[in-house]
């Protein structure tokens, strides 16, 4: 990589444009002591929301651009952030991308030709060695011993000037911003922004990925190469995005400043209330045994138990993929027996993107009923007939990963509920010690709830049923509302092999 240019204004006493919205949002709230521990956070439900904040940070950024994402579509959204980067690298703001591999196959030339621009750096997490050979490389990979490619970096972090970050489940894409094209599936998703001092543990998380070993530039690994002309004709392109009708709703909130757009929804916290955590990026190490790997997780999974065991009043649980397993059964078993709430929201079968995942949780979900958990499945909107085999091709589908302990501590990150985010991925979030932030999120469960969005599931004479209290007129499914033969045939063959540890 050349010699960075010289950011314009990093050398400003005031700091960046970023850094000076980021001193006065924290200033409105009435915070006292010193700027470097104060901090705020705002809980992002929208989809649309989430794509400003993003934009918005990257217009204001002087210095630096740290981005980790598991997933990056080359869609609308996901090229009009593209060319947001591309804009802040050109008047001299240093960028980091880090991807996951096995979502970056595909995209080698585009890679090839960011990487190519003096301020911009890009590598690859645990990448495939045969990737010249794109998917079929994978499929070979994995086929001669490549398990290591099973453990993906499922990590999502937005890191601009080391003052703001976004970090929660929202990937770049279309679905992840609310973006309905062609009747396409939409995520329902939240999003933590993190300001001031919070952001550091975000940017902890990053530098410590971006070292590791397993993220190595994108060049070493493609067969692709930036042809001469290639920024000019990506500007082109990326330009072009943003002049596409659909374009438009989601780049008119830019024309607000970015101080009022962070000041938005922006909660003040503690020194110490927010703590970001994140697993080893050793996690993914080929040939690391399970214990190895366990150590190298960092405990997500541990300190998510441990914080739902402090639970005195209530438990609430948002997971798009939910397969809690013996121990986190026996878990929550426990908690119910001792007088507490426990409700959790995860997909319908009719809406899940991941139908083997589905088969998982079905074998744990009478015990759950029966021990008193209140259960919700999302609905899955009004394009069901769409669904496919394996996966949702339309409609609603949940991709929020939060949790709530008695209305003071939440969770919000990438993790689900579930075998691959406690064994196999890399995994990140952050908890949040706050009764104002812990609200917000009980909120959007709520609102998940609410039958326009989900069916509450009940056990009637031994039988599970789903209950829709839609327009006071209670109706009663006795089979999976609204999904296919065939997609609960997949669910129950995987619910029958033995293949939960890889759901």
């Amino acid at each position: 990589m050349t010699q960075l240019l010289a950011p314009p204004r990093a050398r400003a006493a005031s700091g960046t444009r970023l850094e000076r919205a980021v001193r006065a949002s924290l200033a409105a709230l009435g915070l006292r002591g010193p700027e470097e521990r104060q901090g705020g956070i705002t809980v992002v439900c929208k989809g649309e929301e989430g794509f400003a904040i993003r934009a918005a940070s990257a217009r204001a950024a002087g210095r630096t651009l740290d981005l980790q994402y598991y997933v990056w579509r080359g869609d609308l959204t996901g090229r009009l952030l593209a060319r947001e980067v591309l804009a802040a690298a050109d008047r001299g703001v240093a960028v980091r991308m880090l991807l996951d591999d096995v979502f970056a196959l595909g995209h080698e030339r585009v890679l090839a030709t960011l990487d190519a621009h003096p301020n911009i750096e890009v590598k690859l997490f645990n990448a495939v060695r045969w990737r010249r050979f794109g998917r079929i490389g994978y499929a070979l990979e994995m086929a001669f011993g490549g398990w290591h490619l099973n453990r993906r970096m499922h990590n999502k972090n937005w890191v601009a000037d080391g003052r703001l970050a976004i970090v929660g489940g929202r990937n770049v894409g279309n679905e992840y911003f609310g973006l309905d094209m062609d009747g396409a599936l939409s995520f329902r998703d939240l999003d933590l922004v993190l300001a001031g001092a919070p952001a550091s543990g975000a940017a902890e998380v990053f530098e410590t990925y971006w070292r590791s070993d397993l993220s190595r530039p994108a060049r070493d690994w493609s067969a692709a190469s930036e042809k001469p002309g290639g920024l000019e004709r990506l500007r082109v392109e990326l330009d072009a995005a943003a002049r596409a009708p659909e374009a438009a709703g989601l780049l008119a909130p830019l024309r607000e400043s970015p101080a009022r757009r962070i000041r938005r929804g922006l909660t003040p916290v503690a020194e110490g209330a927010v703590r970001v955590i994140a697993e080893s990026p050793e996690k993914a190490r080929r040939g690391l045994g399970a214990r190895k790997r366990a150590r190298a997780a960092g405990g997500i999974a541990a300190e998510i138990a441990d914080a739902l065991r402090e639970a005195k009043r209530e438990a609430r649980l948002i997971s798009p993929y939910f397969v809690p397993g013996p121990q986190g059964l026996e878990l929550l078993l426990g908690l119910v027996a001792r007088g507490v709430k426990v409700s959790v929201v995860t997909n319908s079968l009719a809406a899940t993107d991941v139908v083997a995942v589905h088969g998982g949780y079905m074998k744990y979900r009478r015990a759950l009923l029966r021990a008193g958990v209140v259960l919700h499945e999302l609905k899955p909107g009004p394009e069901d007939e769409k669904a496919s085999l394996l996966g949702s091709r339309g409609g609603a589908a949940l991709h929020t990963k939060a949790l709530v302990v008695d209305g003071l501590r939440a969770f919000v990150g990438s993790f689900n509920l579930d075998p691959r985010s406690a064994s196999l991925n890399t995994e990140m979030g952050a908890f949040v010690q706050n009764p104002s932030v812990a609200k917000e999120v009980a909120e959007e469960q709520e609102r998940l709830m609410d039958p326009a969005h989900s069916w509450r599931l009940e056990l009637r004479q031994g039988r599970i049923v789903w209950c829709d209290d839609l327009d006071g007129q209670p109706r009663l499914h006795h089979a999976e509302p609204g999904a296919s033969w065939r997609r609960t045939a997949v669910a129950w063959l995987a619910r029958v092999l033995p293949v939960e540890e890889q759901l």
